[in-house]
């Protein structure tokens, strides 16, 4: 079933789309969570929440890509579950490697909304502005938060590669934000 057929069991209200997404995106809803989080059940919680999510917002708001949207919502989710548990208590994840990454780039988290929407747009051109292999490292990295060894067994490079690789984009982007007035 394809993304078509899904939205209209959406705007239906088939309780079929929920098993369609499940069937079709459910796997790498779930290991987004998982990569997050570093527990299954949490995972599987989340996942559900997704589901629910789409369900009181896909009808009235249709995403262009009904695949990102729900990997999006389900990495979101994910983030917010980990943030409200102690992270070092509950051994923390995959999440707390990447933020810290990326912690001279970021902007704070007491940043003006309308500061985030630009970061947010900016940080789409940025990845936009990436070749094709660039881009799938850096999207493996930090929107479905792999590990490096997972992003190597995934595109069939090195560990040192991938990470040379993530290093020489942020690299970019902090060059690419100051361009656009960001100091970081």
């Amino acid at each position: 079933m394809d993304e078509r057929d899904i939205f209209a069991l959406f705007h239906a209200r088939d309780e079929q789309a929920i098993a369609e997404c499940e069937r079709k995106y459910g796997a790498a809803c779930l290991r987004i969570a998982e990569n997050i989080l570093g527990s299954r059940e949490d995972a599987e919680e989340c996942v559900s929440d997704t589901w629910l999510r789409a369900w009181k917002s896909v009808p009235a708001d249709p995403p262009r890509k009904l695949g990102a949207y729900l990997t999006a919502v389900t990495r979101n989710i994910a983030l917010d579950r980990l943030r409200m548990r102690e992270a070092d208590k509950r051994g923390g994840g995959e999440a707390d490697r990447c933020l810290d990454e990326l912690a001279d780039i970021l902007p704070s988290g007491d940043a003006p909304p309308e500061t985030e929407v630009l970061f947010r747009d900016l940080m789409t051109r940025f990845v936009l502005s990436l070749g094709p292999e660039e881009r799938e490292i850096f999207l493996f990295r930090y929107r479905n938060v792999e590990t490096v060894s997972e992003i190597a067994r995934i595109t069939g490079k090195s560990p040192g590669a991938v990470k040379i690789t993530l290093f020489r984009c942020r690299k970019k982007l902090r060059g690419y934000l100051k361009k656009e007035g960001i100091d970081v």
